[in-house]
């Protein structure tokens, strides 16, 4: 991996395990068995998005500003170039006819996280909607000042992982529910602008995966130990 991008780029190990999840659209609850994985203990900063795509569509600008205003196709663009970069598998596969984007599951590149393993990776071993008290681990509406703020400044979880709630919410690799939205990806997390209601593990949000950016949605990257 590039010096420069391994100095912008850390991951965390996180260990196999299972989650509950509930959609409280549907009502419906499912149980994932997870294998471990890594994944990023920071949101991508604007620093190491410019030093990848050659250009920042953030509305906040700051080198240690989590990037935002970028749209799913965009998020998986930016993983995909950085897995060439650093000689690697790549995750997703665009289709030259169409919009589609397949998900490989198999290759050993950068993507972003499954909601399974996003929840996962935020609750980090505890039980409830949030890992800590939510003014000393996020950004959300009661304290941000209608903006973002440079990664890492509030407490981490136990697996060492920062911002996993507020700042901007995060896009993750799976359609929502193909079924009724369509190509629609889920967002975790909840952002600056948003009420702590919204500021949960267990929330679940989705949009269009090339239509949709704003400025209180980015992401985190993962990889498959394979």
């Amino acid at each position: 991996m590039p010096d420069i991008i391994e100095t912008l780029l850390q991951m965390a190990e996180i260990p196999e395990g299972k989650i509950d999840m509930r959609d409280d659209r549907t009502k419906n609850e499912w149980t994932v068995e997870l294998k471990s994985f890594l994944l990023s203990k920071y949101l991508v900063t604007q620093d190491l998005y410019l030093k990848i795509i050659k250009k920042n569509p953030s509305t906040f600008i700051g080198d240690r500003l989590p990037v935002e205003t970028v749209t799913w196709k965009e998020a998986v663009t930016f993983c995909n170039i950085l897995s060439s970069r650093c000689k690697l598998q790549l995750c997703y596969i665009f289709s030259p006819d169409s919009d589609e984007i397949i998900f490989d599951t198999t290759a050993n590149g950068f993507r972003l996280p499954t909601e399974a393993e996003w929840e996962y990776a935020c609750k980090a071993g505890t039980k409830g909607v949030r890992y800590a008290e939510l003014d000393k681990i996020a950004w959300y509406k009661n304290n941000s000042k209608k903006t973002t703020h440079p990664i890492g400044l509030k407490e981490p979880n136990n697996w060492g992982l920062y911002d996993m709630l507020g700042n901007v919410w995060e896009w993750c690799s799976d359609i929502y529910d193909q079924s009724v939205y369509g190509s629609y990806r889920i967002l975790r997390g909840g952002g600056w602008f948003d009420e702590e209601r919204s500021c949960m593990a267990t929330n679940r949000r989705r949009s269009h995966p090339i239509a949709f950016k704003i400025d209180d949605l980015g992401f985190r990257i993962a990889r498959s130990k394979n």
